[in-house]
């Protein structure tokens, strides 16, 4: 990961969100259409290959013992870490599992165009607090978004910098096109984990309207509060990532009792 990290630093926001989808599953095959083509997960999640190279390695020196799911959740604490976050004792021991369900992807993963209820009762459904879901959403201060995710706001309410969002506008045409262009949701320190990504929030600046409606939705009385606690206290925002990251990388979904795949891109046989 360090070696991934040195030659882009995005790619420790790739894997954090693989992390958060827990995405790696089988590719679609004649009999099992994986989770990669699910609407929140097309065209945005990258970072397979660093998997796969990790996990060739691994296989080579202990084949069948670690998971793909134990080396994504390790692989996502150490990219937290490389890149200025917090770091955090891991549970070890998951499995792979033997299926996959695009419906599920589509029905139960948070989307960019989502209010406040929706994304809490999503969060919620997976045994995760509000406090989970606000403190976790601080992922985003590393990382970017695509063009198709922030038009709306862009072209609605946000209230960035005349400058910043002619730049944004001139990059992602109300039109449509460009559908791929990129731009950081942290635009101060988009390469640091840090609280920046909380104070964006209290200007009225969040790319996404799912992280602005966090702040800024009259719904979300305990999400505003949460947020302004994290503004202003990055010690506070630090420990409680670190503790909603073990929440969710305990959470267990491989209800056929798993398996430790061979390639993380396919089931065993």
């Amino acid at each position: 990961m360090e070696c991934a990290v040195l030659s882009d630093p995005r790619n420790a926001a790739k894997i954090v969100r693989l992390h958060f989808h827990d995405c790696f599953v089988q590719d679609d095959t004649i009999t099992l259409q994986g989770e990669k083509s699910a609407t929140p997960n097309v065209d945005s999640l990258k970072g397979f290959e660093i998997i796969d190279s990790i996990k060739n390695k691994v296989e080579s020196d202990c084949p069948g013992v670690v998971s793909c799911a134990d080396i994504l959740a390790i692989a996502a604490r150490d990219s937290t870490v490389l890149v200025g976050g917090p770091d955090w004792e891991m549970y070890l021991g998951r499995k792979d599992s033997k299926t996959a369900s695009y419906e599920l992807a589509n029905s139960n993963l948070p989307v960019p165009s989502e209010g406040i209820l929706p994304i809490i009762t999503k969060f919620l459904y997976q045994g995760l607090s509000v406090t989970d879901m606000v403190a976790l959403s601080g992922s985003h201060t590393i990382g970017v978004a695509r063009c198709q995710n922030y038009r709306a706001r862009i072209y609605g309410d946000y209230t960035a910098s005349e400058s910043y969002l002619n730049d944004l506008r001139a990059s992602c045409p109300a039109a449509g096109g460009d559908d791929d262009t990129v731009a950081p949701m942290d635009n101060v320190t988009p390469n640091l984990f840090d609280n920046s990504y909380y104070q964006i929030l209290l200007r009225g600046e969040g790319l996404l309207n799912s992280d602005q409606e966090m702040y800024s939705s009259f719904l979300g009385v305990q999400t505003k509060q949460l947020v302004l606690q994290y503004a202003h206290d990055p010690l506070a925002f630090f420990h409680q990532f670190a503790q909603s990251m073990v929440a969710m990388g305990n959470i267990t979904n491989a209800v056929d009792g798993g398996e430790v795949r061979r390639n993380c891109r396919f089931v065993n046989t």
